[in-house]
């Protein structure tokens, strides 16, 4: 009679190793199937004043968050009425993001309004921070903080760190970004430890992590930071992030240039090619821009 041969476990656990690293990977990647928080204004295309359509509240939100739309009666912001705020909001998003100011929610303003973006606000404490006043150059698009906030003139050497929990593969192009602004201002920057004192914190977060300003996942708001001398530096986690013009996926080091624009007092620029314009697409790498240098020197008098 044979003997039969010994059941070897050595190679089935390093198979379910495998299937259970791979399944653990695929976790960790982006869901493509998984729509943008922004995908719900694709069905409020043709909608204009007059109108009630479901779906409508959560367009108000959307305007509300970044600063178009303000009721004084707070209830109107939970109804589907395209009422005399809503299209006048829309005519003011129209005009910072160069669309035909018609007021009605055409494919255009679709277009613009389903693109991933910053999470500042655009019109901050009633102050469209985006239109164009007391230019001297008449190109000029930057803008600043309501008020000018800035870091104080004898600070313009500033320290950052990064929380513990931040991904190894983002801290180069975070330093990038950091020597980037270096070299067209008049501030230097370190990184510091962890436990060090600093000016400024990198962090990834998801949903809501405390802020007042909660992410959204995959698509709509990439990151945030706060006028100076916050030092607050936001990531979402939960979106692709990537180095370099990868299809899908968003270049940390050109969220992380836009965003320390607004750590050193830069609101939104109505420049598409600028750094600090709102909207960040998937896919492509953007620097530092003209207008954003001009933004920056003219806030510091450089």
């Amino acid at each position: 009679m044979a003997m039969k041969k010994p059941f070897h476990l050595l190679p089935l656990i390093f198979i379910l190793a495998i299937i259970i690293s791979i399944s653990q990977a695929r976790k960790d990647l982006p869901n493509a199937k998984t729509p943008s928080p922004f995908s719900f204004i694709k069905g409020l295309q043709g909608c204009h004043k007059g109108n009630i359509t479901k779906g409508l509240h959560y367009l108000k939100h959307y305007l509300h968050h970044f600063g178009y739309l303000n009721y004084r009666n707070q209830t109107h912001l939970e109804d589907d009425d395209f009422d005399n705020a809503l299209e006048s909001a829309i005519k003011t998003y129209q005009k910072n993001f160069h669309v035909s100011p018609t007021g009605t929610m055409d494919a255009a303003t679709v277009a613009k309004m389903t693109s991933p973006r910053c999470g500042v606000a655009d019109i901050v404490e009633g102050v469209n921070t985006m239109e164009t006043k007391n230019q001297s150059i008449d190109s000029a698009k930057y803008s600043f903080f309501p008020n000018n906030p800035r870091w104080p003139l004898l600070k313009t050497h500033l320290r950052y760190r990064f929380r513990p929990d931040t991904p190894i593969r983002a801290i180069a192009p975070v330093n990038r970004a950091f020597q980037r602004w270096a070299s067209a201002t008049h501030f230097t920057f370190s990184r510091v430890g962890s436990n060090a004192q600093t000016d400024i914190v990198v962090a990834f977060f998801r949903r809501n992590h405390g802020d007042n300003s909660p992410f959204d996942g995959q698509g709509g708001i990439l990151a945030h930071a706060f006028a100076p001398t916050n030092g607050r530096f936001h990531y979402d986690a939960d979106e692709n992030w990537v180095i370099g013009a990868i299809q899908g996926g968003y270049d940390l080091e050109t969220v992380a240039i836009h965003e320390i624009g607004h750590l050193l007092g830069l609101g939104h620029s109505q420049v598409p090619a600028a750094i600090m314009f709102p909207n960040i697409d998937s896919g492509i790498t953007k620097g530092l821009h003209n207008d954003d240098i001009q933004g920056i020197r003219a806030l510091y008098g450089r």
